[in-house]
């Protein structure tokens, strides 16, 4: 992308606004709090799941991001992301990102757990349909108990 124009230090036209000369600021301690590691070096399971997250958790090690997984995996969702999947279950994406931006304070967020959770819906509908095409109907009903998809 190109700079922009030098300003003009008028109040209006195409290139208003006052003449300021550009701060060369120190980096912030956020920019290099953990770096993204490629996941070759694991086996091909671990490795699939990291890069999938990679995009979600950009700052971390591999295993802080495995910790995290494993985290979302056992508690599941809190009651707010419940609340939202159930907002997406009927199509109510407008009043999702609603609840979602009171409960995480930017618009922003609320796009980014909205998305996330329309993810992690179509996840779960593949897996069901998954067991039910292959396996048949009654063998959905066992595998729920043994099955972590």
């Amino acid at each position: 992308m190109a700079p922009p124009p030098a300003k003009t230090g008028l109040f209006v036209g195409p290139n208003k606004g006052h003449v300021v000369t550009k701060r060369k600021l120190p980096p912030r301690p956020s920019d290099r709090k953990g770096r993204v590691r490629t996941a070759t070096k694991l086996p091909s399971v671990a490795a699939i799941l990291i890069t999938l997250f990679l995009y979600y958790f950009k700052k971390t090690s591999k295993r802080n991001l495995f910790v995290r997984l494993v985290i979302k995996e056992v508690a599941g969702l809190a009651p707010y992301e419940k609340r939202i999947v159930e907002l997406l279950r009927f199509c109510k994406d407008k009043r999702a990102l609603k609840v979602a931006k009171r409960k995480l304070g930017t618009h922003k967020r609320a796009k980014k757990k909205r998305e996330d959770l329309i993810n992690y819906l179509r996840k779960r509908r593949y897996a069901s349909t998954f067991h039910s095409c292959i396996l048949g109907e009654n063998a959905t009903k066992t595998l729920k108990r043994t099955c972590f998809c």
